[in-house]
Parts: C-alpha cells; sequence; structure tokens
C-alpha cells in the first residue's frame, strides 16, 4: 500500500477587477451602415473591418498605374480655342449662305439646328484640351470666376478673334462674294439699340448659365455639357434669331464683319455678351 501521502494542488486563476474598470463605457454613436467590430490593428483580420473602421494610411508609392495629371502647355490650348471658332464660325456662315442661297432651304429652324449642333460636336472633341470656350464672352467669365488663369485670357480671346476672322474669310472665298453676302452673314440688330442690347445678354445670360452650371459644379453630369450647350445655343437661336442673329459670342459677329465691312450697331455684340456671359455665371455661382 503507497502510503505517500498524496498532495492535492490547486492554482487560484481568480482575477481581481476593480469597480471602476468594471463600468462598461458607452458605446460611441454607430450609423446603420457600420458594424461595431474591433479588431487589434496587427491582427491578420484587421483587413476584414468594415469600411467606416479601416485606418487609411498614403501609401509610400503611387500604385501601378497612376500617371499624374501633367497640364496641357498653354499653346496647345490656344491652337485648340483656334481651331474650334474657325470651325464653329465656318460652320454656321455655311449654313447661313445655303439658306439664302436656296430660298430658306433649312429654314431658321435648320441654321438654330446646325448652330446647336456645331458646339455639341466641338465642345465633345476639345473640352478635354482647352475647355472648348470657342467664345470671347465664355472665357472671360470663366475667368471672371477663377475657372481660367488670368494669364491665359488674353491668348484666348486673341485665338478666338482669329480663327473667327480666318473662318469668315475663308466662307467668303468658296462662296464667292454676292453683294448681299454682309446682310446674309454678318449679325445686324433688327430692332433698336437698346432692345438688341437686352436681347444679347439675355440670350448669353441663359447660354453662361446652362454651362456654369454643367462645366463647373462638381454635382452636375459632365457628360451632358456639351449636350446642354448645344442645346442652349439652338433655344436663344430659335427665340431670338430674328432680332439680333442670336450671336452670344463676339468671335462670332467681328470675324464676318471685318471680311465683309459690315459694322452695323457692332458695340452692341462686342459689350452684351460678355456682360450676358458673367451675370449667368455668376447667377448660377449665388445659387449653388
Amino acid at each position: 500500500m503507497d502510503r505517500r501521502a498524496r498532495r492535492s494542488v490547486s492554482m487560484d486563476v481568480s482575477v481581481s477587477i476593480p469597480t471602476a474598470a468594471a463600468e462598461v463605457s458607452p458605446m460611441p454613436n454607430i450609423s446603420d451602415d457600420k458594424i461595431a467590430i474591433f479588431i487589434p490593428q496587427r491582427s491578420p483580420s484587421n483587413k476584414i473591418l468594415p469600411l467606416g473602421f479601416q485606418q487609411h494610411e498614403p501609401p509610400s508609392q503611387p500604385p501601378p498605374g497612376f500617371a499624374k495629371r501633367v497640364a496641357l502647355p498653354l499653346i496647345k490650348k490656344v491652337v485648340a480655342e483656334l481651331l474650334g471658332t474657325f470651325l464653329l464660325v465656318f460652320t454656321v456662315l455655311s449654313a447661313l449662305i445655303t439658306d439664302h442661297a436656296h430660298g430658306g432651304a433649312l429654314s431658321s429652324v435648320g441654321v438654330a439646328a446646325t448652330a446647336g449642333l456645331a458646339m455639341v460636336v466641338l465642345i465633345s472633341s476639345l473640352a478635354h484640351v482647352s475647355g472648348a470656350h470657342i467664345n470671347p464672352a465664355v472665357s472671360v467669365a470663366m475667368a471672371a470666376f477663377g475657372h481660367l488663369p488670368a494669364a491665359h485670357l488674353a491668348p484666348y480671346v486673341a485665338a478666338q478673334l482669329f480663327g473667327s476672322t480666318a473662318a469668315a474669310f475663308a466662307a467668303k472665298a468658296l462662296y464667292g462674294s454676292p453683294a448681299n453676302l454682309g446682310a446674309t452673314v454678318a449679325t445686324v440688330p433688327t430692332v433698336g439699340d437698346a432692345e438688341a442690347f437686352l436681347v444679347e445678354f439675355a440670350a448669353t445670360f441663359v447660354f453662361l448659365f446652362v454651362v456654369t452650371a454643367l462645366a463647373t459644379d462638381p454635382k452636375a453630369v459632365k457628360e451632358l455639357v456639351a449636350v446642354g450647350a448645344g442645346a442652349a445655343v439652338m433655344m436663344d437661336a430659335l427665340a431670338f434669331g430674328k432680332l439680333t442673329g442670336a450671336s452670344m459670342n463676339p468671335a462670332r459677329t467681328l470675324g464676318p464683319a471685318i471680311a465683309t465691312g459690315t459694322y452695323t450697331k457692332i458695340w452692341v455684340y462686342m459689350v452684351a455678351p460678355p456682360l450676358g456671359a458673367i451675370a449667368g455665371s455668376g447667377a448660377y455661382h449665388a445659387l449653388k
């Protein structure tokens, strides 16, 4: 018989917890889309934390395929504005001359649609290069509200005016120089000075209100900039075309005026559109 004394060994595993530490602190307010899962930072499961609790650290190196956005040289933007304005003015003048030469075959609706579609095509093609202003009034408004560097304004406007003048002379050379070419392609108001000024101001106000809303507001659908701008041009052309030609664009007026020697009330088209553009763009900025 084993007479060795048997010892029972016991281990005290109780833990004394202070009363203050035992109190459960209230959970912070957590929105419905977050789950209160707390996993240590070094845990392998940390990578599956809910989005609201992920700890994002800036990567030490750019991710693969990352490319820094490099601003295009100003010369490329200026060339884009020159070409865009040339194509816009040449297209509009071609529509006006064709309509006149064929007894109103296009009608005012056709001419307005041509101008609107030209805007859609050109903005879709050039917006990523220069912004596709193709209009000094647009450039003035964009510069006034910080969407165009002030140093770019003069080169933009110069390119637009040169492109318009070149387009007018190209149309004159292509379609001949009939005696009424000036009356056909030039924007000459059929109303008084005050009425013409208000019409051009209002038309450009509407145009820039739409452009500013779609092109500068981060909440807007950028894919609709070209469509919205083209629709606004067509709408203004239908509403005001018979009164002033619905220029809304000093370059569109000045180029044909130089090519045909028609300067009737040209001051209206040099002053009203820029002021209307600033007012229209400012109105949207005040609303957003």
